[in-house]
């Protein structure tokens, strides 16, 4: 234990409680420690970090800083967005001592009126690394107040929620808004509406005086003929999308009424700009902010907004010094479109559908198809996306970092697809050869002092029983059936030593496992360099203590299943072949197992010719999009895979983060 604990420890015998405390204290400190970087000392000092009392787990400013300030002043308290701790400052490191021996195991209630517990421990210092002021969307504007409360009252009364189920203007299918069209009807199983059906009785006409200031004031140019009005209860969102853009023309503008709330706006190459919709306020939505940003509400019960008052609309800044949680009610919106009766002829061609000419490619029938896909859908994309990809491949996963600091010093190790290699440096008592298909990926490694080679994995230029360990992460789904992702595993086997273990991670179809949302779910964080990808880089938990510990997931009670279990979800079956591969939409569940998921390049612009939108491409154009062949494993079909094998037996399979993994041992 530290000098701090033993301090504790010495002032009086602990009881049962108070030493469960005490191992509860420590766990956080090496959870923090572990998945966020931040390092605490052992001896006192003005700052301390609390543990479980952060803006992630429900606990705002006006909840804690009073808690903090019964042991005296507080000179500063820093809450990050969505992290579930936070950073306090005293004015004396006597206060702060005071705090770590009298609050620590204190429990409070959070907003959602749930016992949280906190834990301190003392840092150098109280800091944290914020972004600097986003602009907002260029075509995104936000108008305060622009109606009165009467008129507020008088849009929200004028809609009947209670009429009969069966008018056309109600919406059923929607399982967590209320809501309801008028003009047309917007079709949500494929985003558009029926240009030649228009709905019976137009626009309510309590609209009418609203629009007509709206059009005279110049906020918006065009008179709507689409309204969707939905009514959103605290807890309930709505995903990140963009309106389509052959449905509706430029200007796609919404009231916010009853409450205000937080809506997400993000970019292709992943900035996301959180912005305040104040109660009566309009959204603006025109040009770049309308065709190439997504918009979404993220589905909680409180958002974090600015503590300051007088801060309304506009960006949500990273000020931690300065956020709080807010509390959603009920809001209802009135979004206004008009319908579009020509092609959409705008400047986003690669995310425009009026404007994709290419189709999607096919499944696989044959070896030679399946190699043809790979190379144009895998082996060239990421050739072109290479220095953006290692850009964003810089933290090492924990589990693979904990297999491969457990091997024995000495052991020879090889890294099969080994990307920019950031695993190939991790322990310097190995000797750890790194290759990878793609070249420019295999040059970085090298420009880094690593020891690497271009090669196939399904073909590696190592002599058989040669290697201690294998590690393949995130390489296994590029492989476009069956036998050939069976293949790429039995040539890891070939590789390992009688007695040598292989660790393999491959994408799951289960984004949320155990009740549980991966981080690629979870679209939370303003992040710049964080792709859409396999694998967020900092996988981390929602709580600081009190983690289930990782098990790996049970084994089916009746047998393990085999791999042609999973032949027909792979598409391996003949009826499903031909069928086109359908396009993924980013950080959103998977719907298919063999997917193109789409790779937004952040480059040089002007370089080379834009990229065709299903095609390698050539292009460091910055608003490109590669797409990227995945085949997303179901629970239990790595194993199956695994079974296939002969001299394996698996050691440990498990789930880490919205990926299957399986340590293997060749015997």
């Amino acid at each position: 234990a530290s000098a701090m604990d033993s301090n504790h420890q010495s002032n009086y015998k602990l009881n049962k409680t108070e030493k469960k405390f005490l191992r509860k204290q420590i766990k956080a400190r090496h959870t923090l420690l572990r998945h966020e970087g931040i390092e605490t000392v052992s001896y006192a000092t003005q700052s301390l970090v609390v543990a479980n009392g952060g803006l992630g787990n429900g606990v705002s400013r006006n909840q804690l800083l009073p808690v903090l300030e019964t042991c005296g002043p507080v000179d500063a308290l820093l809450m990050p967005p969505n992290k579930p701790y936070s950073f306090v400052s005293y004015k004396t490191a006597e206060e702060s001592k005071k705090a770590y021996v009298t609050l620590n195991g204190k429990e409070i209630v959070d907003d959602l009126g749930q016992k949280i517990i906190l834990y301190f421990n003392f840092v150098e210092k109280a800091q944290w690394k914020e972004l600097g002021l986003q602009a907002l969307p260029p075509g995104l504007m936000v108008v305060e107040e622009i109606i009165s409360s009467e008129d507020e009252k008088m849009l929200l009364e004028g809609i009947n929620w209670t009429e009969d189920t069966g008018n056309q203007n109600v919406q059923k299918s929607l399982k967590h808004r209320r809501v309801k069209h008028f003009g047309y009807e917007f079709h949500y199983e494929n985003n558009n509406v029926d240009r030649g059906k228009p709905l019976p009785g137009g626009l309510p006409d309590i609209c009418d005086g609203i629009l007509e200031k709206w059009l005279k004031k110049g906020y918006i140019k065009h008179k709507p003929d689409q309204l969707t009005v939905n009514q959103y209860e605290p807890g309930h969102g709505i995903p990140a999308h963009i309106d389509t853009h052959s449905a509706f023309e430029d200007e796609i503008v919404s009231l916010s009424l009853g409450s205000e709330v937080v809506m997400d706006f993000k970019h292709p190459d992943g900035i996301t700009v959180p912005v305040m919709l104040p109660r009566r306020s309009l959204l603006v939505m025109t040009g770049e902010s309308r065709y190439l940003w997504t918009h979404g509400i993220t589905p909680r019960k409180f958002d974090t907004v600015q503590a300051s008052t007088g801060h309304k609309s506009g960006i949500i800044t990273s000020d931690v010094g300065d956020l709080t949680l807010s509390k959603r009610g009920i809001r209802t919106s009135f979004t206004f479109r008009k319908v579009r009766q020509t092609p959409c002829n705008c400047s986003y061609p690669l995310v425009c559908d009026s404007q994709m000419k290419a189709t999607p490619p096919s499944f696989p029938e044959s070896e030679r198809e399946a190699s043809q896909l790979e190379q144009e859908y895998v082996h060239r994309v990421y050739e072109e996306i290479a220095g953006h990809f290692s850009s964003t491949r810089h933290t090492p996963w924990p589990h693979v970092v904990e297999f491969l600091k457990a091997l024995p010093r000495g052991s020879l190790v090889a890294d099969v697809g080994c990307g920019n290699g950031k695993y190939l440096g991790i322990n310097k008592e190995l000797y750890m050869i790194g290759c990878d298909r793609s070249p420019s990926l295999v040059d970085i490694c090298r420009e880094r002092h690593f020891q690497a080679f271009i090669c196939d994995a399904l073909a590696v230029p190592i002599r058989g029983g040669a290697c201690d360990a294998c590690v393949s992460v995130a390489v296994i789904h590029h492989f476009a059936t069956a036998e050939r992702r069976v293949a790429a595993l039995q040539e890891l086997v070939r590789l390992l030593r009688p007695g040598g273990k292989a660790l393999v991670y491959v994408w799951a179809m289960e984004q949320e496992y155990n009740k549980k949302k991966s981080k690629y779910l979870r679209e939370n964080r303003m992040s710049q360099g964080k792709e859409e990808e396999v694998s967020s880089d900092t996988p981390g938990p929602e709580l600081l203590v009190e983690q289930v510990p990782d098990t790996g997931h049970k084994e089916p009670a009746c047998r393990m299943p085999s791999i042609s279990d999973f032949q027909e979800g792979g598409r391996n079956s003949r009826e499903v072949t031909n069928s086109k591969l359908p396009v993924h939409t980013n950080r959103t569940s998977f719907h298919s197992q063999d997917v193109l998921v789409p790779w937004h390049l952040k480059g040089n612009p002007g370089k080379d010719k834009p990229a065709e939108p299903f095609g390698p491409g050539g292009s460091h154009d910055p608003s490109a999009v590669f797409h990227r062949f995945y085949h997303v494993f179901r629970e239990g079909e790595l194993e199956a895979a695994c079974q296939t094998l002969s001299d394996v037996r698996v050691l440990r399979s498990y789930y880490d983060q919205g990926n299957w993994c399986v340590i293997l041992e060749k015997v």
